[in-house]
């Protein structure tokens, strides 16, 4: 039977977010934060379905209820959480044949970073809360977060090797052994590896979803920096050049869309990783983290323009890149086939 890992942008049947509350990072800046949740939970529940998790689900009605969210595409449901960063620690869907699978990777807070266990097992405490129905999960000892790969749905995936080589996350396997692993759990028929690309302040090690991001009809869109006094610029000048010298399956170069570059933001004296190449596709929509900067506007007619056909959203991630990440970190899309 075959296997498959689809593009983000196929039909899906919801987003699972993870709310954020005072015993996660967010604590000091709940006030800040939880406006932009609110946004994007109207902005989903607009389209599609929304999975948010949390360890109190009534004190989250409340929050929606008193903000006018009131719509029957959201549901609720308890588990504990460290914190909230749904891409890394959420399920990975696949499909094999026709039929949606959920796979759940092991989650150590990107190399041991932070404390992970209660993320670790939202996952397995979601399917037994029946919150997929039927559709069955997989545990996987494998560490791997969604972040850390990009599939264009058609047998080829797009990922770092600073963060998948990294040495706290899977140490006993070759870059070779590990390639064998994700082609088989993923269908995969090749792997692109980017060796050059990272942001200032970025825990995950590079992830790809903070980078380079697949699009339809061979588009890769990617961070870019043509300013040669920033910090960034040579490694980011060599992750284009590999960038050009990819081909798709078929032997074509990719169409490469270069993203604008943010105004540094920094916090206590130290460089967050802000992007553009963070932004979420739903139904109908592509939301776009947005800065309070003069490049917003053209970030998000550039990823619009790569998703034709969807309304471009802009929402404000200032607050969200004090902890380090964007919109598509905070969120794990689930294709067709898996909400009840």
């Amino acid at each position: 039977m075959s296997i498959r890992l689809p593009a983000e942008w196929e039909p899906q049947d919801g987003i699972l977010i993870a709310w954020p509350h005072a015993a996660t990072d967010w604590a000091e800046t709940l006030d800040e934060v939880l406006p932009v949740y609110l946004q994007l939970a109207e902005a989903v529940s607009d389209r599609e379905k929304l999975l948010i998790v949390t360890p109190d689900p009534d004190s989250v009605r409340r929050q929606l209820d008193n903000a006018g969210i009131t719509r029957n595409t959201i549901r609720l449901a308890r588990a504990a959480t460290n914190d909230t960063w749904c891409r890394d620690f959420g399920p990975l869907t696949i499909y094999r044949g026709e039929q949606p699978q959920l796979l759940d990777f092991g989650f150590n807070a990107w190399g041991l970073k932070f404390a992970a266990d209660l993320d670790n097992q939202v996952s397995r405490r979601l399917h037994h809360q029946g919150c997929f129905g039927a559709v069955g999960l997989v545990t996987d000892g494998l560490i791997l977060e969604g972040g850390s790969i990009e599939s264009d749905g058609r047998g080829t995936l797009l990922t770092t090797s600073r963060c998948l080589l990294s040495a706290n996350r899977n140490p006993q396997l070759s870059r070779e052994q590990l390639q064998a692993r994700l082609c088989s759990r993923f269908g995969a028929t090749r792997i692109l590896w980017l060796e050059h690309g990272l942001l200032a302040g970025d825990d995950t090690d590079a992830h790809i979803d903070t980078l380079a991001r697949f699009a339809p009809e061979d588009v890769i869109l990617h961070v870019a920096c043509d300013d040669q006094r920033d910090e960034h610029y040579a490694e980011l000048q060599a992750m284009a050049a590999e960038l050009a010298a990819l081909r798709t399956a078929a032997g074509r170069p990719y169409r490469l869309l270069p993203l604008p570059w943010p105004r540094p933001i920094c916090r206590n004296g130290r460089r967050l990783p802000a992007t553009y190449a963070n932004y979420l596709v739903i139904n109908g929509a592509v939301l776009v983290p947005t800065y309070n900067d003069p490049a917003d506007q053209a970030a998000q007619d550039i990823i619009g323009a790569a998703h034709p056909g969807r309304d471009v959203i802009g929402i404000e991630a200032r607050p969200l890149i004090a902890q380090g990440g964007s919109l598509h970190c905070l969120t794990m899309h689930l294709p067709k086939g898996v909400l009840p």
